[in-house]
């Protein structure tokens, strides 16, 4: 992982201004900046297909995510993320991430997106920060990273 974690700069943003977001519109959140990284921008139904949602259900997202000055909705489709929005997706994706490869650290392979799905919304700053060290020292010494599967795995097969 490139970033490195310090704070949970996006969830301060958003007690600035007062708002919460429930997890769909994080994942909404997320997946726009995710698919938008590379061109800017990203299309209504190309998000509504990312997401496995009807375009109406995607619209009606966006537009919440709109009044919360997180994301432009501009004719045809487009949605542009807001300054705040591109900070705090890259704050939802880094979390993503770090939950994802903790997961797969300790041998969690099947369903790994559902479970990162179930557990990024629930999580505590200082989990994930906790997890993000984890992550960082098993990078930082692989010949312990092949221990522990194998140790997970011995534990498994009984």
């Amino acid at each position: 992982m490139d970033n490195e974690f310090h704070t949970v700069r996006g969830y301060q943003l958003l007690r600035q201004k007062n708002m919460t977001l429930t997890p769909a519109m994080e994942d909404y959140l997320e997946m726009v900046f995710r698919s938008s990284e590379e061109q800017g921008y990203l299309r209504l139904n190309e998000l509504a297909e990312s997401l496995n949602v009807r375009a109406s259900s995607a619209s009606k997202m966006v537009q919440k995510l709109g009044e919360y000055g997180l994301i432009k909705y501009k004719k045809y489709g487009i949605i542009e993320l807001t300054g705040t929005g591109k900070e705090l997706g890259a704050y939802l994706l880094t979390r993503h991430n770090i939950i994802e490869k903790f997961l797969s650290t300790i041998g969690i392979e099947e369903n790994l997106l559902k479970e990162t799905e179930l557990i990024e919304h629930n999580i505590s700053a200082n989990t994930q920060k906790h997890m993000e060290i984890f992550n960082r020292f098993f990078e930082s010494y692989p010949e312990f990273s092949k221990q522990l599967r194998a140790f997970v795995n011995a534990r498994l097969d009984k």
